[in-house]
């Protein structure tokens, strides 16, 4: 049965999630670029080695709330057995800044010598979320948050339609995506059994595409892909190939990540603030609002260089035009919170609220994005009535 949809309510009236709005998300994708060359970016970054300082940067900038990682291919190298220590370093220098966390179990990668395509894949997968909801509830959390499969749309199409990075073939990306469903469906059911007060941030990115004419065939195309953006959640949910095992108690928080390159045209030609076809981002939202009826989170966004603070202001005031309609949207993170190199090429990408470290482990700030940040937070408080 679906979620039916309440009335629309005044903006504030949502009784808030997190313990602030305004986030910080790190870079977190473990993704190998070839075969046996893994990029952590945690490592990459720093911050393996700066948990402490980085989690006190947030927290110094009341960003109370943070994505991060609890890496599956460390923690679980051999089959069944877990080393914990990675992540309780990330738990306990959380707790000491004050930091809750929303941890992701998959970001693009898994433990070397398991077939992602085999059930092996789903079932290992379940009882490593079993295994560290177990661990949570020992460390005293009822309630925390988890990402089970990080942007399953992504990573079905960067991994399994483009070759991007692994799995690294082309032309299953369908196939991926039913995949990823069922082990965050089978995770979220193992977290639930330990942890019946867990919740569950899926990401994805929100997007739109538009069609470069008013040929029909090309107005058909385009709506296609744009509705292709939805089908994750509706397996989840259950609406989309229930034989998955999804169900409408699963779809929990939507977590939207977007960025200035997140509409384009169906042809790939990118698509603008300036172009007609383009769709303000509170639009976007409205629409997920209005099909889904759940929080939402903008799960990541920002802009390189001298965009950052601008982008930011922008995406605030479409937040809040959408939430000033009704739509129960539950914070903004920026990502990423601290510089890393690339990914896909390690190019360095100037779009963190702090640079990399420096030999001290010493990050700088950039000025204009965290004057940006905290404007926007006074100006959240005054919206609310906040001391």
């Amino acid at each position: 049965m679906k979620h039916q949809p309440h009335e629309m309510l005044p903006q504030g009236h949502h009784a808030p999630l997190f313990k602030s709005f305004f986030q910080g998300s790190f870079a977190c994708s473990t993704a190998c670029r070839g075969e046996g060359k893994r990029v952590d970016l945690v490592i990459n970054s720093g911050h393996d080695t700066l948990l402490d300082k980085d989690y006190a940067l947030l927290a110094t900038h009341q960003l109370l709330t943070a994505r991060d990682s609890a890496r599956w291919y460390l923690i679980e190298q051999k089959p069944g057995e877990y080393d914990w220590s990675t992540f309780l370093s990330m738990l306990h220098a959380a707790e000491n800044n004050g930091l809750e966390v929303i941890w992701e179990l998959a970001h693009f990668g898994w433990p070397a010598q398991l077939d992602i395509w085999q059930p092996a894949f789903v079932d290992r997968f379940a009882h490593f979320a079993r295994a560290l909801a177990k661990l949570m509830r020992d460390e005293g959390y009822s309630a925390p948050f988890f990402t089970p499969m990080n942007q399953i749309s992504f990573w079905s199409w960067a991994g399994a339609e483009v070759a991007l990075f692994n799995p690294g073939v082309t032309a299953r990306g369908r196939e991926l995506k039913l995949q990823l469903v069922r082990a965050s469906v089978a995770a979220m059911h193992a977290i639930r059994e330990e942890l019946p007060g867990a919740r569950f941030v899926l990401t994805d990115p929100l997007v739109h595409i538009a069609a470069p004419d008013m040929m029909k065939e090309h107005l058909a195309e385009a709506s296609r892909q744009h509705e292709a953006q939805y089908e994750a959640w509706d397996m989840i949910g259950g609406r989309l190939h229930p034989e998955l095992g999804g169900n409408d108690s699963l779809l929990d928080i939507i977590g939207l990540n977007y960025y200035p390159d997140n509409q384009w045209y169906t042809n790939g030609d990118p698509l603008d603030e300036q172009q007609a076809e383009y769709r303000p981002l509170a639009s976007l939202l409205l629409e997920v609002w209005l099909r889904y009826q759940r929080p939402m989170l903008i799960a990541e966004t920002g802009a390189e260089g001298t965009m950052r603070a601008p982008w930011l202001g922008r995406v605030v005031e479409q937040v809040n035009q959408a939430r000033a309609q009704g739509a129960d949207i539950q914070g903004i993170s920026i990502f990423p919170a601290v510089d890393y190199p690339s990914w896909a090429d390690d190019r360095r990408l100037p779009g963190g609220l702090f640079g990399l470290a420096d030999a001290n482990g010493n990050r700088t700030i950039n000025e204009p994005y965290a004057l940006e940040i905290r404007s926007q937070q006074i100006r959240m408080k005054n919206a609310v009535g906040e001391k």
